[in-house]
């Protein structure tokens, strides 16, 4: 149960008075590193995601490649305007292609449906010859890496915070606890009268 607390007055717990318990000082502390771990962890964690994003796709930028593949065997389906070139839809067909030391490569690609056997599809290759994706520009891997940079920040933002408040549900539960044993031993005096 949370204790009433009053009107909202900023810093409270930084004023002098002659009222305010050594707890309520620690649990300002408290509060306070949990602030500024939670601001530290999110930016720190968001910067360094977003920065290996960012190195990451820029390394893909420089080392995949374009390569000119041929479709190895007839495409399935039919193509859009009946002469066989490349339509609108694009399916899966099993395409070769030869890497910079001479050997050659199969797998699949996305062609145009109705793709003749020999039609040239570009694909994009890692150092290795193996297939890839097209790279990310170099606006979409910014926006790539804000995104992920932000998620990651938030993700590492909570768990300071999640620990602040876990303290600080402590802390006053534990000044709710010294509050009933303190009135459990004040609270009877009350009836006395004195006379």
């Amino acid at each position: 149960m949370k204790a009433f607390r009053g009107p909202k007055v900023w810093l409270w717990r930084w004023r002098r008075n002659p009222l305010k318990r050594r707890a309520d000082t620690v649990e300002a502390w408290v509060l306070l590193g949990a602030w500024l771990f939670t601001l530290l962890a999110g930016v720190l964690a968001g910067l360094a995601a977003a920065r290996s994003v960012e190195g990451g796709l820029a390394r893909e930028r420089v080392e995949w490649h374009p390569v000119v593949a041929h479709v190895m065997e007839k495409a399935p389906g039919t193509p859009r305007d009946g002469s066989g070139s490349a339509g609108g839809e694009r399916v899966w067909a099993r395409v070769g292609w030869t890497v910079e030391d001479g050997t050659v490569h199969t797998g699949q690609a996305r062609v145009a449906a109705g793709s003749r056997e020999g039609t040239p599809v570009t694909v994009w290759t890692d150092p290795r010859g193996h297939l890839v994706t097209r790279p990310a520009t170099a606006s979409e891997a910014h926006l790539r890496a804000a995104l992920i940079g932000g998620l990651v920040g938030l993700s590492g933002a909570a768990v300071p915070f999640v620990a602040g408040l876990v303290a600080r549900g402590r802390l006053e539960r534990r000044r709710m606890d010294r509050w009933d044993a303190e009135w459990s031993r004040l609270g009877p005096q009350w009836g006395r009268t004195t006379g």
